[in-house]
């Protein structure tokens, strides 16, 4: 139990450590104070959560780097929170996201280098990726629409599918291009954060963005339809067909004859 929990700890410590930092650098106020501290809270937790469950005791060199990319997601969505209210550090917040970018590129190779590649290392990277996703489209719907949510809410929404239709809860095979989109969507919306483009150029680049995301999730659900468990009823014999009684109606009367 002390080795499942010393990483979430070091996560808790690094993320309250980033808000002190960014309210001293960036003038966090009492709104981003309170959203960092609720997301460093849960993110942490679940990791304990789904550490224990897993059965791992200690996160691994590619682990700890997305323990990293989390904590700085966190920091991106207390200056997010504070963009609603005030004027927030816009250079700050591009700073974070691109490290955590970049940071996306290095976990996954450094697994492959130290063959430590687990499922939970890919779920881990695969929930900080679409936290990172959501906290952005947030920040780029204050300028473009509130349209641009779809793009972070796509994940959760397939969460809460998977909660009513069980067939979506199949295990699908690992696909690459995922990550591809994942990557693409990231850079798209740091772009639009960044706002250094004409507000046409990002609206199509934000549109091509979502309809890659819909092709991926749509490929995702469409093999999942189509390798879903399929209730299997027994078939009837022809033997059995002659076992079973034929009924003869004529006039009033039912007669009932047994074939053979």
């Amino acid at each position: 139990m002390r080795a499942v929990h010393t990483r979430p700890v070091i996560g808790l410590s690094a993320g309250f450590a980033l808000l002190a930092v960014l309210a001293r650098t960036a003038g966090l106020s009492a709104v981003g104070w309170a959203v960092g501290i609720v997301c460093v809270v849960i993110m942490n937790a679940i990791l304990a959560r789904a550490l224990a469950y897993h059965g791992a005791g200690v996160l691994g060199p590619a682990g700890r780097v997305t323990l990293t990319r989390a904590t700085l997601t966190c920091g991106v969505a207390a200056l997010t929170a504070d963009s609603f209210w005030r004027p927030a550090s816009v250079t700050t917040l591009l700073a974070l996201t691109i490290v955590a970018l970049v940071l996306d590129a290095v976990d996954g190779w450094l697994a492959r280098r130290t063959r430590t590649v687990s499922a939970f290392g890919a779920r881990f990277d695969m929930e900080v990726d679409a936290f990172l996703i959501l906290v952005l489209s947030g920040y780029v719907a204050r300028s473009t629409g509130a349209w641009v949510l779809a793009i972070g809410a796509a994940r959760y929404a397939f969460v809460v599918a998977r909660w009513l239709l069980p067939w979506l809860r199949a295990t699908v095979p690992p696909r690459y291009w995922g990550k591809v989109v994942a990557a693409i969507l990231g850079i798209v919306l740091t772009v639009a954060a960044a706002d250094v483009l004409p507000g046409y150029v990002v609206a199509a680049a934000l549109v091509a963005s979502l309809a890659l995301l819909a092709e991926s999730f749509g490929r995702e659900v469409w093999w999942l339809w189509r390798h879903r468990p399929v209730e299997q009823r027994p078939a009837v014999t022809a033997a059995a067909q002659l076992r079973q009684p034929r009924v003869v109606r004529r006039g009033r009367a039912a007669v009932e004859v047994r074939n053979g």
